[in-house]
């Protein structure tokens, strides 16, 4: 067994995949779900986000949009509730794929970066499994400042942080877009849809598709779903390759 495959082995079994099964319903490809109501569809129709200001190449555009924001931003009660810094986002200014999650943890609020922690550690082996580098993506939150207590975002915290989230989309302009968790996945899919409900399911998102998975934080406290996050990321892959 060559290294490449046994690192790849590895990771599979880290996401609790223990084999590999051969009968032809495994092997085959999902098809995309369409929403179960069409008079209401589930595809993202998201607040005006902030007026773009950016240039055409994106590390510069999201620099800015990073300025503007602030290393001290006061736009909502999180600055006087004990959060230490901004954490804005990581990763390729040019990404095919884009991570969104709920808000940073403590590890992310000392360290200012999303997913360092131990959701975060898992997260980079989902990244390696579907053969990318964390440094191939990109990886956002909804919120930029931790809640205390890592407490959901609330609406009015929410309102004011989300336009920079939907500019730093705008700018990447990322392919696919996986929310993970429900927070991430009601916030950007504007519903009340438990991630139950939605997950396994295929959004168009401005000019990305959406899908929305489990955070990893869930798939520490529940191994079982890392199966249907594996096949989320399964599908992922698919539409990067264009398959």
């Amino acid at each position: 067994m060559n290294e490449e495959l046994r690192a790849h082995l590895e990771f599979l079994e880290e996401l609790g995949i223990d084999g590999v099964r051969l009968e032809p319903e495994w092997r085959s490809r999902r098809e995309p779900i369409e929403p179960r109501d069409p008079k209401e569809p589930l595809e993202a129709v998201p607040s005006e986000p902030i007026e773009p200001t950016a240039p055409s190449e994106p590390k510069i555009a999201l620099r800015i949009i990073r300025d503007e924001l602030g290393a001290d931003c006061s736009r909502c009660k999180l600055h006087t509730l004990g959060r230490t810094q901004v954490v804005f986002g990581v990763g390729n200014p040019n990404a095919d794929l884009m991570f969104v999650g709920e808000a940073p943890g403590a590890d992310e609020d000392v360290q200012g970066e999303p997913f360092v922690g131990r959701a975060g550690q898992l997260l980079t082996k989902i990244i390696e499994a579907i053969d990318l580098r964390r440094d191939d993506v990109y990886i956002a939150n909804v919120i930029k400042c931790r809640p205390p207590g890592n407490r959901n975002p609330e609406p009015d915290e929410v309102e004011q942080c989300e336009p920079f989230l939907f500019r730093q989309i705008d700018t990447v302009k990322p392919k696919v877009i996986v929310a993970l968790g429900k927070f991430a996945a009601q916030c950007l899919l504007r519903t009340n849809d438990p991630i139950t409900r939605i997950r396994g399911r295929e959004f168009k998102y401005r000019d990305a598709v959406l899908i929305p998975t489990y955070h990893p934080a869930y798939l520490l406290r529940t191994p079982s779903a890392k199966r249907e996050v594996w096949e989320d990321m399964k599908r992922v892959r698919a539409i990067l390759r264009g398959e």
